[in-house]
């Protein structure tokens, strides 16, 4: 009998056979992911959640604003998610005030790491935009 937690013991082979089909899964990170996803035009944007969808509804900077607040307030955990927001927050017209604003009123409701780590990867987004 072995003093192992079953759990422990599932886990650590599950790991060990993930590793031998992929040995680089160790340096595996997500990061290369955003590079499949474009930005979109702004038109684009529009035509499928702005203003395309509802005349009198929300057009997409707003729209996207409100996405960003929502990934800020779980905990800015969705990186890729947050940078591609940023993303498409410039190409919809955002300035980075607004960016910023939105970020940090979301402090209030998700607490200072998460707005502070959004506030990160959006700097980044914006100065990789900068030095473009």
């Amino acid at each position: 009998m072995t003093d192992q937690n079953p759990f422990d013991a599932m886990m650590k082979m599950s790991q060990d056979w993930a590793k031998s089909m992929n040995v680089d899964m160790e340096a595996f990170t997500p990061k290369g992911f955003e590079k499949l996803w474009p930005t979109m035009p702004k038109e684009t944007m529009e035509m499928f959640f702005g203003k395309g969808i509802n005349p009198d509804g929300l057009d997409a900077k707003t729209r996207l604003m409100l996405t960003l607040a929502g990934l800020t307030v779980l905990g800015a955990q969705a990186e890729a998610q947050i940078r591609l927001t940023v993303r498409h927050l410039v190409e919809a017209g955002a300035t980075k005030q607004e960016i910023a604003e939105v970020i940090a009123q979301m402090g209030m409701f998700a607490g200072v790491p998460a707005m502070t780590k959004a506030m990160e990867l959006a700097t980044e987004v914006l100065e990789k935009d900068e030095s473009a």
